[in-house]
């Protein structure tokens, strides 16, 4: 049997994890999609995406479109399409590649055999048990949100917001822990894992598609850098969830006059009826701060331009006066 032609498409780590996968259980990726090189690092240098640096480490054709809309740039989605036509694949696999993907470019490729909703052109790998958080942030919603747990699903891709039918899916606990950045790559094994286990399935018709329920859709709208700024308002437990959420990006912060910290770990405790923003205590412990419910402790943060520490060594080498109230957003 031939070998299945695969295109890629993806732009981060997580997706990076599933195309060494799919490379290594011997499918043929005739084209690898990747967002453009991007200025990074404190030099701001021209860098390309893991994604890419991958396909090229492995041998791979990439190509980089700005857009596949004709609209937007008529010469740039001309040339997106001839190299997916050019690559004659029988499907098309997304996993967080950032680009919108018209119809137009759903419907390239050939097409597995039918799982009970239509011709499968193209999957995605989405990082949540959908329909729950759909969206561009599944993991860190999932965190702030308190779940106990999230997952990975392979879904046929349609044209609405990761609203197609599922064709896998797998629960992953969220530990109490659990960082974006260290969920993020653990759902990307275990995405890794079962995008070549569904299209193995797919080949040989053992794949069967079900449509999203209409119950118990929720949606993980992008993290914004306005969002960093804790509200001292809100309980202790949900900005301890914020903290882990937010971490690697935007990273909680806090501002206590003209003191800005990023906060790195902490965690809820209960408090004393302090008024919201109040710095309860700073020593070894943690520099604690009163909420709306409980006090939250923080336990690893740093200043800016300074380096990440440990609660014992930032209170050893920054005077926190206790009593003094954090800001709170406008």
């Amino acid at each position: 049997m031939d070998a299945m032609r695969v295109v890629f498409a993806g732009t981060p780590e997580f997706a990076a994890v599933a195309l060494a996968a799919l490379v290594d259980a011997g499918f043929e990726v005739a084209l690898v999609l990747s967002q453009p090189d991007r200025p990074a690092g404190r030099g701001m240098t021209l860098t390309a995406s893991p994604v890419k640096r991958l396909a090229l480490a492995r041998g791979l054709r990439v190509h980089t479109p700005l857009t596949f809309s004709a609209k937007r740039d008529p010469h740039a989605a001309a040339a997106a399409h001839a190299a997916l036509r050019e690559a004659d694949a029988d499907v098309l696999v997304v996993a967080a590649y950032g680009l919108i993907l018209p119809p137009s470019v759903l419907e390239l490729p050939r097409g597995l055999p039918d799982a009970g909703c239509g011709r499968i052109t193209a999957i995605n790998i989405h990082a949540s048990l959908l329909p729950r958080w759909r969206g561009a942030a599944p993991v860190a919603r999932a965190i702030e949100a308190g779940d106990a747990q999230t997952g990975i699903t392979i879904m046929q891709m349609d044209a609405g917001l990761d609203t197609g039918p599922m064709l896998m899916a797998e629960a992953l606990p969220i530990a109490s822990e659990d960082t974006t950045a260290s969920l993020t790559e653990k759902l990307a094994r275990l995405g890794a894992r079962l995008v070549v286990e569904a299209l193995h399935a797919a080949r040989a018709g053992r794949l069967h598609a079900t449509p999203q329920p209409s119950q118990g859709v929720t949606y993980a709208h992008k993290l914004e850098k306005r969002e960093a700024l804790l509200d001292w308002r809100a309980a202790a437990a949900d900005l301890a969830c914020k903290v882990r959420a937010f971490d690697p990006f935007p990273v909680a912060c806090a501002r206590l006059g003209a003191l800005e910290l990023k906060l790195w770990r902490a965690h809820a405790a209960p408090g004393g009826g302090a008024p919201p923003g109040t710095l309860v205590a700073a020593d070894a412990a943690g520099v604690r701060i009163a909420c709306g419910d409980g006090d939250l402790v923080v336990t690893e943060l740093q200043r800016a331009g300074g380096k990440r520490l440990r609660a014992a060594e930032f209170v050893a080498g920054t005077r926190l006066e206790v009593g003094r109230r954090f800001d709170l957003p406008a």
